[in-house]
């Protein structure tokens, strides 16, 4: 309970010092994002019409860096994120809120059942050592690890939907469809995320078998799990609750890493794609300036980061016994 509870301080300190940084290194930047729209207008606004910009999007150079501090942290309590730059005059909240489901659809479920596919075919890789599956499937998604998700994106257009016109390859839904929670709509939705998913997937298995394979040959060398062995139990109960429980727990830390990630989107992939989900946005909020909209992406990404990282460690601490004996 002890640790659960340090690591809960951690966060908390962690994520003030992340908020801290997000409000500075704007305000410590030249400039600010009224000036930055101001340039969409060529410089042609009035003092007036200026001031009325830099009061829509929250800023207020006039004021000591304290009130603004007071003021961010009261606009982040209250889910005022601020307007965006690149779709003035709609909301950062709205903004992010339109982009992030494709996201979460896109790259969160890809992540998902890479790590669980990929963790299962390094369990049995390792425990029939030296068979067809570890001799052949490991290879070859570890050599697809080391090619840019991007550039498989690309073939996969190429091949898949300019070639034989079997997926469509641009947008997250047909753009003559209205958004909405109908079956149709949610088809087309899932058709278009194919190929992404694809070049998401075959990119990133690999790296989940290479890691889960060696760490439960290694587990399978352990004490205990000869003493399993030795004492007659089913092969299954072996490789899953003596080598596989204990193997997985180094990688956890990794898939919540990749788990909280997965809010900043796959920027190449989605911008090779259009596909419009956050990273699509994010390359989109470089290119304009967008300071507001860049703010609270960077702070979302940090946040779904510290959160996964936490719950890794919750999982930790409930999956093995010697973490609750030892902290």
């Amino acid at each position: 309970m002890r640790y659960l509870l340090r690591r809960a301080v951690f966060f908390v300190l962690t994520l003030w010092a992340c908020i801290t940084l997000n409000f500075l290194l704007p305000r410590l930047m030249p400039g600010n994002p009224a000036i930055a729209l101001l340039a969409k207008f060529h410089g042609r606004l009035n003092p007036a019409a200026l001031k009325a910009i830099e009061i829509a999007l929250g800023v207020n150079v006039h004021q000591s860096l304290v009130s603004q501090y007071g003021a961010y942290l009261h606009n982040l309590a209250t889910g005022n994120l601020g307007v965006s730059i690149t779709f003035f005059p709609d909301s950062v909240s709205s903004v992010i809120r339109g982009a992030i489901l494709y996201t979460l659809g896109l790259v969160g479920v890809t992540t998902i059942i890479a790590f669980i596919v990929g963790t299962l075919i390094g369990i049995i890789g390792a425990w029939r050592r030296g068979g067809w599956l570890d001799s052949l499937l490991p290879p070859i998604f570890v050599i697809f690890t080391a090619i840019p998700p991007f550039w498989v994106g690309m073939l996969l257009i190429l091949v898949f939907g300019i070639q034989l016109h079997w997926f469509p390859y641009d947008f997250a839904y047909d753009p003559t469809l209205t958004p909405s929670l109908t079956l149709p709509f949610i088809g087309n939705v899932i058709e278009h995320s194919i190929l992404p998913a694809i070049a998401l997937l075959v990119t990133s298995i690999g790296g989940w078998i290479l890691t889960m394979r060696n760490t439960m040959i290694t587990t399978l060398a352990d004490d205990y799990v000869k003493m399993a062995r030795a004492k007659g139990l089913p092969s299954r109960r072996i490789m899953l609750d003596y080598a596989a429980r204990n193997a997985i727990l180094p990688n956890l830390s990794g898939f919540a890493m990749s788990i909280g990630f997965v809010v900043s989107g796959a920027v190449l992939v989605e911008y090779v794609f259009n596909y419009n989900g956050l990273g699509y946005l994010l390359v989109q909020a470089l290119d304009s300036e967008d300071y507001p909209l860049m703010q609270a992406l960077f702070l979302l990404i940090t946040v779904a980061v510290l959160i996964a990282i936490l719950l890794a460690d919750i999982v930790t601490v409930v999956l093995d016994p010697r973490t609750r004996a030892a902290r």
